[in-house]
């Protein structure tokens, strides 16, 4: 079990073995989900830091595939 301490002010330290959980860095946000008198801690991850995280092997769509794609996923409701 990893614990801190609260200071005057409310704050604290993120231990180092929760920062490297996290994969959080000095500068990074977290966001706390408060729910059924529990806090959870997540990071907040700017959308440049998801460039890449999907993988395609193939050629990149055009402008008229996503177009053609989107008219049918209309046409088929």
């Amino acid at each position: 079990m990893i614990e801190s301490r609260i200071t005057s002010k409310g704050q604290t330290t993120l231990p180092k073995a929760v920062r490297k959980a996290l994969s959080v860095q000095p500068g990074d946000r977290v966001r706390y989900l408060i729910q059924d008198g529990e806090v959870r801690i997540v990071p907040v991850r700017p959308v440049n830091r998801l460039f890449g995280i999907l993988r395609h092997d193939g050629p990149a769509a055009t402008l008229q595939d996503m177009e053609r794609a989107i008219v049918e996923g209309a046409c088929d409701e």
